[in-house]
């Protein structure tokens, strides 16, 4: 090349990439945040028993001198302050050990705060399959199918088709290719028909038809369940069509068995995977206790939020006392001091995130009562509702929405009406000739038209809006349409009656 370098010998790529990282500290109070108070108690006891240097005390730690402890580093100038390396958030999320679905505390005083009380929670879908799955005889080849089939299970409990592949096929081949497992479509379809029989009944569909028939076959085949299960075995496309009397025509049976078999049809479940048809009961400790008295709104959190936390006064001592036999190149000595500092600073850390996490949970409770002090002074009336969203409360709190997500999911408020989840409060805003509404009330609203509307004649979107509009409110039919599908109401077609 004559002595030259090559411009490509030369050239050199630049790439600006931004990277969020995020220290251990605030991952803990992250993680801690969003663990509501049921599980609070759990989580602690795991953080004890993982690190000795945490104590579970009389005295809270506030209360305790920190000198010593603040002074660690500062007694030891020769020896660099050894820093944790940040940790990208998805990967710690990814690996930590840590699972907050645990059960309830068993234990607790006779304090007002340990009140419990009976309130629905919701289990999710994947949750209540894999039970079930564990419960079956299967092989681990069988077993791995299964699990991989309920995971394709969507919200609704279908196993829907992606693209133009069945989803039978489309498992095959993802299991074989992306997994190493050697496996057919007849292999996928008998472990499907397994699951097919779990609860919900119908889970596992992979369409509505075949979603209703699943939920019939585990009727006793009366005469009527018989003929539904034919109308919809060979007049799927007649029935939904509402080509009622072509129906009873085919099936030579009169309009009074025909409207049994259409009521028996339209009372089965469409969506098997809706949380309602797999709630389960538990008892749920309110995160928050709120009182009115003489008008004025008082909050505080449970006591099970504070805990009495210290760092271990023994693990101080030790550490003071290896550091003054500690010796330059004494390496036993160094790693028993490097281990000892290691798990005061993640004591403090966790009595520091404990401590954050109370301050949060209150500052965010604070606010949404008072946005939504109307509904807490009228004793619970929904109409008072304000609208109002995650952005509204971390703007006053000054912290990112996600915080304001992370206190507000699965945590309960208890006042003197009764027990609310703290999304309840958080509602859209629709304008009105009179302001601004919840769309809770325009729900409600939406609701009363329709269970007065003929059965016969059931209203459009379109005149459902219309008769929304006369009563104030007025929305779109987009939106009309979006509301009724959040009520789980069908279409005016498929809630017409014979």
């Amino acid at each position: 090349m004559d002595g030259k370098l090559s411009w490509n010998m030369l050239k050199q790529n630049q790439q600006l990439k931004l990277l969020q990282k995020i220290s251990p500290q605030q991952i803990q109070f992250i993680k801690l945040l969003q663990v509501p108070t049921a599980t609070l108690e759990q989580r602690i006891k795991e953080e004890l028993e993982k690190n000795p240097a945490l104590e579970d005390g009389q005295m809270n730690y506030a209360d305790e001198p920190r000198n010593e402890y603040e002074d660690l580093d500062r007694k030891d100038e020769e020896e660099p302050k050894e820093e944790l390396p940040d940790t990208g958030l998805e990967d710690y999320l990814a690996h930590d050990a840590y699972d907050y679905r645990t059960h309830l505390p068993s234990g607790g005083s006779s304090d007002e705060d340990d009140f419990e009380a009976p309130v629905v929670q919701l289990q999710s879908l994947y949750d209540q399959l894999l039970e079930q799955l564990h419960m079956l005889d299967l092989s681990e080849h069988e077993f791995m199918i299964g699990e991989h089939i309920i995971g394709n299970i969507d919200e609704d409990g279908y196993l829907r088709a992606r693209g133009s592949m069945d989803p039978l096929k489309a498992i095959a081949s993802y299991l074989a290719f992306r997994q190493n497992v050697s496996t057919t479509v007849e292999e996928v379809r008998m472990v499907l028909e397994k699951i097919q029989g779990f609860d919900p009944a119908g889970v596992g569909a992979r369409d509505l038809r075949e979603c209703l028939l699943l939920q019939l076959r585990r009727k006793e085949q009366t005469p009527t369940v018989e003929l539904a299960i034919e109308v919809l075995t060979h007049f799927f496309d007649e029935l939904t069509r509402k080509h009622f009397s072509r129906l009873r025509s085919r099936l030579g049976i009169s309009e009074a068995q025909f409207k049994e078999v259409y009521a028996l049809i339209t009372r089965l479940n469409p969506k098997p995977g809706d949380s309602q048809a797999i709630i389960k009961h538990e008892y749920i400790i309110p995160d928050f206790l709120l009182t009115v008295e003489n008008g004025k709104i008082n909050i505080r959190l449970n006591s099970r939020n504070a805990p009495e936390l210290k760092v271990s006064r023994s693990y101080l001592d030790m550490y003071t006392e290896y550091k003054s036999k500690f010796k330059k190149g004494d390496t036993k000595t160094k790693e028993t001091l490097d281990f000892v500092k290691q798990k005061l600073e993640a004591a403090q850390w966790f009595i520091d995130a404990i401590r954050q996490r109370q301050f949060t949970l209150l500052n965010t409770m604070e606010k949404i009562a008072e946005k939504q002090e109307e509904f807490f002074l009228s004793g619970g009336d929904e109409r008072r509702l304000r609208p109002m969203i995650l952005k509204d409360i971390a703007d006053e709190i000054k912290m990112d929405i996600s915080t304001v997500s992370r206190v507000a999911n699965s945590k309960y408020v208890q006042t003197d009406f009764g027990i609310y989840p703290l999304k309840f409060f958080f509602t859209e805003g629709i304008e009105t000739e009179d302001g601004m509404v919840s769309n809770r009330e325009v729900k409600r609203a939406l609701q009363e038209i329709i269970d007065a509307e003929s059965k016969r004649k059931p209203l459009s979107d379109d005149k459902i809006a219309l008769e929304l509009k006369a009563r104030g409110y007025n929305i779109a039919r987009r939106t009309v349409a979006k509301y009724r599908e959040q009520l789980n109401v069908p279409v005016a077609r498929l809630r017409k009656e014979v």
